[in-house]
């Protein structure tokens, strides 16, 4: 429809194209609008803004800048390229080769991997248990004929491993990105763009069959402070209530209109502002300073059920909405401040918060406050912990640029050093103590733990086991796919949960069947099974138990003791309190 550009599509050509746009009954083609820019944000009115330059064999255009053609762009013309999609490699031209990863999509492990051909994604044949193909493969199950590019930005990110190294391709494109987000807000601040639109209100609605809870005046507890008091219930007195995030109610309290414990009621929210953030959407920051412990607002919004709640969840996911304001308010009831709220919905999470949220009982109902966690300072955002529970696999990156930022939401935040000159001293020194420690500890070992060679292993995916294992000695036929556990966390006898292990290989016991199993090496104080003959001075026999003390068997269970002694065996003399007091209370000699 747009004059001078005089070219035809059929319908659904033009249908398959995400940067068409119908308008009555015409439609304006995808040469009109940056492609990088429509998958980055469909609704940015900049899309189709700006000077564009056209691939000549594909309907396919971008803005004629670095930000946005896509790596592996031949340049023709300032108004034409050849897009990534028409690129063909040469043969014995280094650059051009395909490049897949060493390790498996499915568990992150190397070993023998079937590689895709147009992306760099690699698999175990275990891991899609699927039989080996014959030819060329391609993830996606499509021939590479008839192979169609659905997002430019995979295909760009592919081609940096053929053009630069891993490293630079992060560098610059954290670089990019930075730049771009700056322009967008840029943008944004010019047009004074507005936060989406919802219905303000000052306290929480209740939806369906959901409702709010009304106390009696008897039932509301009564604290011991006085209207004398130099601050009758405020944040440094000692009132009961408040140490017990209850309210006060102003016909019950004795300080009365003193009271300075009712800042729900009262409404005594800190003066906020909302904003424009570089990279995280819109955010709340403070007008004036905020003491530490001090009241910042209310999480106000539509009270509603668990099943309302899962309503809301499955429409929001069939209409790709992706921005949730949803707050545990009790086991029957979530806060949802999305269509409904007041300024508190527009604050960001943050790995490093200032402030948290409080569940306080308001005349007999919860509530939820947001309060201070330390003295923040005007124009400061305001942030909290959402300690989000994610469903599924699925992950949403973290932004908040904290020093102890843990990646994802929902993930335990890192911990953060000591900031004061005694703790980095401590932290100093149980580095140097625990040097050469980590230096041995890894993650995974490198040979068998049945047989004690390297090569092809197969790892324990139970968090904290180290242990590799060839498939042959586990009498394995094929490669386990998915979370799968080594033989050394389940009983050798009845395969229940192992409660004893032999540390030199695989064998293990549960509580039932480990007595009379394992016995203690004299030469490293390990715990060993009856295949192992320790080759110290006075060697156990197989399957042989050491003798303890009469009185230390009665009193102490003997798996307890076996693990005691083998630690003060292993570093005499003894270390903790525990070991220290067998020692003393049995009057155990170095010699023993």
């Amino acid at each position: 429809m747009l004059p001078g550009c005089g070219k035809f599509y059929h319908g659904e050509c033009a249908a398959s194209h995400g940067p068409t746009v119908p308008l009555n009954r015409a439609f304006r083609c995808p040469l009109h609008a940056c492609l990088s820019c429509f998958i980055t944000n469909p609704t940015n009115p900049s899309v189709s803004k700006g000077q564009l330059t056209r691939c000549i064999r594909c309907p396919v255009a971008y803005h004629a800048n670095d930000y946005c053609i896509p790596a592996g762009s031949v340049t023709l013309t300032d108004n034409n390229i050849v897009c990534p999609n028409h690129f063909t490699p040469r043969k014995g031209c280094r650059n051009h080769e395909h490049v897949n990863v060493s390790w498996c999509f499915v568990c992150s492990e190397g070993g023998s991997l079937l590689c895709c051909e147009s992306c760099p994604a690699a698999f175990h044949r275990e891991c899609l248990n699927i039989d080996m193909p014959e030819g060329s493969w391609y993830c996606k199950k499509k021939k590479k004929k008839k192979k169609k590019k659905k997002n430019i930005k995979a295909e760009s990110n592919s081609l940096y491993f053929n053009y630069i190294s891993l490293e630079e391709a992060a560098v610059r494109f954290k670089e990019l990105q930075a730049e771009k987000e700056l322009r967008q807000l840029q943008e944004d601040r010019q047009n004074h763009k507005k936060p989406p639109p919802y219905k303000h209100i000052k306290v929480n609605k209740p939806i369906g069959k959901v409702l709010i809870i009304s106390a009696d005046l008897s039932e509301i507890p009564r604290c011991n402070c006085k209207a004398t008091d130099e601050n009758p219930c405020g944040m440094d007195s000692e009132c009961i209530n408040r140490m017990l995030l209850y309210e006060c109610h102003p016909q019950v309290c004795p300080a009365g209109e003193r009271c300075q414990n009712q800042c729900f009621t009262k409404r005594q929210y800190c003066q906020v502002e909302i904003f424009r953030t570089l990279s995280r959407g819109w955010g709340l920051h403070c007008v004036h300073d905020i003491k530490k412990g001090g009241f910042v607002n209310e999480y106000v919004g539509e009270v509603i059920d668990e099943e309302e709640c899962r309503a809301r969840i499955k429409h929001a996911q069939e209409n790709n909405i992706g921005n949730f304001y949803m707050l545990t308010l009790d086991k029957d009831r979530i806060i949802d401040a999305g269509p409904k709220g007041n300024e508190a919905r527009f604050m960001n999470h943050s790995c490093q918060p200032n402030c948290e949220t409080q569940k306080w009982t308001v005349n007999g109902d919860t509530r939820v406050g947001l309060f201070a966690l330390t003295d923040i300072p005007a124009g400061t955002e305001l942030t909290f912990n959402y300690n989000l529970e994610c469903l599924g696999n699925g992950k949403t990156v973290c932004k908040c640029g904290a020093s102890n930022c843990s990646g994802f939401l929902g993930v335990r935040p890192k911990n953060n050093p000591p900031s004061d000159d005694k703790g980095r001293k401590m932290k100093r020194k149980s580095q140097m103590k625990r040097k050469s420690q980590q230096e041995v500890i890894k993650e995974r070992e490198d040979e068998c733990f049945s047989c004690g060679d390297g090569g092809q292993v197969v790892s324990c995916k139970r968090p904290g086991c180290p242990k590799v294992y060839h498939a042959d000695c586990l009498n394995l036929t094929k490669r386990p796919a998915g979370r799968w556990e080594c033989p050394w966390h389940q009983c050798d006898l009845c395969g229940q949960e192992a409660a004893s292990f032999c540390e030199m290989c695989p064998s293990s016991y549960c509580v039932e069947h480990r007595d009379g199993m394992l016995f203690i090496s004299k030469l490293d104080g390990r715990l060993s099974c009856s295949e192992h003959d320790p080759c110290g001075p006075e060697p156990l026999e197989p399957g042989e138990i050491r003798e303890y003390p009469p009185e230390l068997m009665t009193t102490y269970p003997i798996n307890f003791i076996r693990v005691h002694w083998a630690q003060i065996v292993k570093d005499w003399p003894p270390q903790s309190p525990v070991e220290k007091n067998c020692c003393q209370t049995y009057n155990v000699p170095e010699t023993y």
